[in-house]
């Protein structure tokens, strides 16, 4: 007797399959080009920063540029948590500096400029130590061209030891400022349980000891007129967003940046974000192996939900109208499992056909 069972439901397939290290961090750019990030975990990485050409992965933009040593800390990438293009010609690259979670190395943590014509890198911005504190691990970035000289770019800081916070960078100075450092917004829920697979996520050390499962702000989005950022923490159900301006504002002090934040209320648990041209944001919630849609209006849709979506992470939005995500299991790390490693491979990138262009940044 078939007895009834859980609904799944959403259409998805698969662009490319990984064998070998764990993606983090995708995007496509406005010609279609696809880049994937690996941050430097643990799994043996040869390139933190790859393009998928002719279904293999090639390290970029060169081989080179993925090599790290002391006399090239600032302008080789050391550990890279995320890749975005930003829709004219630039892919950014943002570097934690600070492979398997430690302390970031000094000048390493930063935000790369590569040029996607020449395939070169055009420009580095470094961060003061009052900005990328010795608990800071940078985890995703949005920009937006419309304002200053030459932009903003707004990027989350997903501690999991001290204050969460969204960078402001200034594009044009390259000056960055912290806002929400540790606010209530930025910060895990200490309320909250994850619950993944059937069980709950914390840290379970290889010596038997164990400790609750908590990231700071990770998820960002920016709507399409660059007016608004949504930010949710890693370890949270919770959706927040804020006015850029506020946070560009730097006459009004972190303090009251607080009462500009404004609350969506229950989404899920989500790692990566994304907004659309029509303004819907697209988020993933990993706790039930799911995508949902949120409505510019708060209204909010399941659109897939499928046993093999093990841990969405990081959203992109092609020029061929499809979500394109990173599913890598994340949850199944050894950290998380007393030492053992559970993660069966290969790791995906999967597309699903969403009818709705990128939000535009210029």
């Amino acid at each position: 007797m078939m007895l009834p069972s859980e609904k799944y439901f959403g259409k998805f397939e698969a662009v490319f399959l990984f064998y070998g290290a764990m993606p983090t961090g995708v995007t496509v750019s406005e010609t279609g080009r696809i880049f994937i990030c690996f941050p430097r975990w643990g799994d043996d990485v040869n390139f933190t920063v790859a393009e998928i050409v002719r279904g293999t992965l090639q390290p970029y933009p060169s081989l080179d540029s993925n090599l790290v040593s002391q006399s090239n800390i600032t302008t080789s990438f050391i550990s890279v948590q995320s890749v975005v293009a930003d829709g004219k010609g630039t892919l950014w690259v943002l570097d934690t500096g600070a492979p398997n979670f430690s302390e970031p190395i000094k000048g390493g943590a930063k935000l790369v400029a590569v040029d996607l014509n020449t395939n070169t890198i055009r420009g580095v911005f470094t961060f003061t130590e009052d900005v990328v504190l010795p608990t800071t691990y940078l985890n995703d970035v949005r920009f937006d061209f419309r304002v200053g000289k030459a932009g903003y770019a707004y990027i989350t800081d997903s501690s999991s030891r001290g204050p969460g916070a969204i960078i402001v960078v200034d594009l044009e100075t390259g000056i960055a400022w912290r806002r929400l450092n540790g606010a209530y917004s930025t910060s895990p829920d200490l309320f909250l349980l994850p619950k993944v697979e059937g069980e709950i996520l914390m840290n379970r050390n290889k010596d038997g000891s164990t400790s609750p499962f908590r990231l700071a702000s990770d998820g960002i989005a920016i709507s399409p007129d660059g007016k608004f950022l949504y930010f949710c923490p890693l370890s949270s159900r919770h959706l927040y967003s804020i006015s850029t301006e506020a946070l560009r504002d730097r006459t009004i002090p972190d303090m009251n940046l607080q009462d500009h934040v404004k609350y969506w209320g229950e989404k899920g648990a989500s790692d990566g974000m994304i907004t659309g041209a029509k303004g819907t944001l697209y988020a993933g919630d990993y706790e039930n192996n799911s995508i949902r849609k949120i409505l510019p209006n708060g209204i909010m849709e399941t659109i897939a939900h499928d046993p093999r979506i093990l841990w969405p992470d990081t959203f992109s939005i092609g020029p061929d109208q499809y979500l394109y995500f990173i599913v890598n299991q994340l949850h199944r790390q050894a950290r998380f499992h007393y030492g053992n490693d559970l993660r069966q491979k290969p790791y995906s990138l999967l597309r699903m056909k969403i009818d709705e262009p990128p939000a535009p940044t210029f």
